[in-house]
């Protein structure tokens, strides 16, 4: 392949932190650029948005996840040799879009919700600001993060709302991809899980990691008394030891007298759960271990959690069901054209208008609308202008990325913090019928505003 302009392109090394992302795309994506490139128009000021046109059936609202991977996957959407190589070697694109592609660096701006609020249909949840092709190509790329981590936090914040005030423990890593299972851990810490069993997810974002142990553990053992005895002395009487391998009774009554009132907790994994948890309760405080957390897991989901309210559960450990989304492994988002300029420079409208699939031109602004209470009571979407704010309303878009720069504060653990924070006061500002797991509507009307 002739070098051209890519003789001053430094290819760089890449690492599991920070990988190249520029083949996390579709194929397509870069048949439109050559073609805009060809046609000329691929340098036209553009503006992108991405955007749910429903929630999930029955969902009253949905959870921004994803934004501070995206932004760091966005800072390294770059196309090294490697990848350079790999385009020319199976003719994707021709030489002149392989030219361009070799210098290609973002350099527009990015606005959007801010990670673990909440949204709504038709929310502009972000917002690409760029030359078209710049923009274009990020579409998938776009939408695989967002989509899957939106997912993810929105089954999560379901599952954390219907458990209150007791904690909950990811634990999917086993069900999904592993990647997939380091982005849905960190998902669910932004929508109010304490902690993670994925150790990557601890390591990269700083998240708190726990684990205890399986089955297998006990049955490496040839008694369970001996199993108990070996994890004590390895982690302290402060352990959570499984009881259900066999009898839990006994398992119980070994576990107190190997731990003392010192046991931290026992984990309860299969059979009905609220009765078992109730009499493990009650064995528990006859032994004097009054102490004595009681940790359920076994499939849980946001409905199951619900029905353990009455139980005397101490935390819930989930899985299968929140990564893959409770029912709903997509937020069905969509990424589209909807301002762009004309070749005197001027900025206007797009819209698909597609039967079911139809979108709304123009550049917007969000805005939601509180009552004297600080309850939100709509989502005021004003296209090409700010809607106005009554003074304790509270304006929705965020800029992330200014001239190809990500903006400090958004990613890494700093940004996991920042969205953790945001989901619980977005959630505090909601109507109480967002904790309802019962079907219905979305929570708040989303409004379009015209100048």
């Amino acid at each position: 392949m002739a070098a051209r302009t890519r003789v001053n392109f430094v290819s760089r090394a890449t690492s599991w932190d920070h990988p190249a992302t520029s083949l996390y795309t579709d194929h397509y994506e870069l048949t439109m650029l050559q073609a805009a490139l060809h046609s000329g128009a691929a340098h036209r000021r553009s503006v992108f948005e991405a955007f749910a046109r429903r929630l999930p059936d029955g969902r009253r609202y949905g959870v921004v996840g994803g934004t501070g991977r995206l932004l760091e996957g966005i800072a390294d959407f770059r196309f090294g040799d490697a990848e350079l190589e790999f385009l020319a070697k199976n003719k994707v694109v021709n030489p002149e879009t392989l030219d361009y592609l070799a210098n290609y660096k973002f350099s527009g701006d990015i606005w959007g919700y801010a990670e673990g609020d909440a949204y709504f249909p038709h929310s502009p949840i972000l917002i690409v600001e760029s030359t078209f092709a710049e923009a274009c190509i990020l579409e998938t790329y776009i939408l695989s993060v967002l989509n899957h981590d939106s997912a993810i936090a929105s089954a999560a914040s379901r599952m954390t709302s219907a458990a209150g005030n007791r904690p909950c423990i990811e634990m999917g890593s086993r069900r999904t991809q592993e990647e997939s299972a380091t982005a849905a851990a960190r998902a669910a810490v932004i929508a109010g899980f304490a902690s993670t069993s994925n150790l990557e997810a601890g390591r990269r974002y700083g998240i708190k990691t726990v684990g205890t142990a399986a089955h297998s553990f006990t049955l490496l053992h040839d008694t369970e008394r001996e199993a108990f005895e070996a994890q004590i002395a390895a982690f302290g009487p402060g352990t959570s030891l499984l009881v259900d391998t066999y009898d839990v009774e006994t398992a119980v009554r070994t576990a107190v007298e190997l731990a003392g009132d010192k046991l931290g907790a026992v984990r309860l994994d299969s059979g009905d759960l609220v009765a078992q948890a109730q009499w493990v309760r009650q064995l528990l405080d006859d032994l004097g271990n009054v102490n004595t957390r009681i940790v359920v897991t076994s499939d849980l989901d946001e409905y199951a959690i619900a029905a353990l309210q009455s139980a005397p559960v101490d935390s819930y450990g989930v899985g299968t069901s929140l990564v893959t989304g409770s029912g709903a492994p997509t937020a069905s988002m969509v990424y589209k054209l909807v301002s762009r300029t004309n070749d005197a420079g001027e900025f206007i409208s797009v819209a698909k208008a597609a039967k079911n699939k139809t979108s709304v031109g123009g550049r917007k602004y969000a805005l939601r609308k509180l009552n004297e209470r600080g309850k939100a009571t709509q989502e005021v979407v004003g296209i090409g202008h700010r809607p106005e704010d009554d003074g304790n309303d509270r304006s929705l878009l965020q800029q992330f990325v200014k001239n190809g720069e990500v903006l400090p504060g958004w990613t890494g653990p700093e940004g996991v913090i920042r969205a953790k924070e945001r989901h619980a006061a977005s959630m505090a500002e909601l109507p109480a019928v967002v904790n309802r797991l019962q079907r219905g509507e979305a929570a708040i009307p989303t409004v379009y505003e015209e100048n």
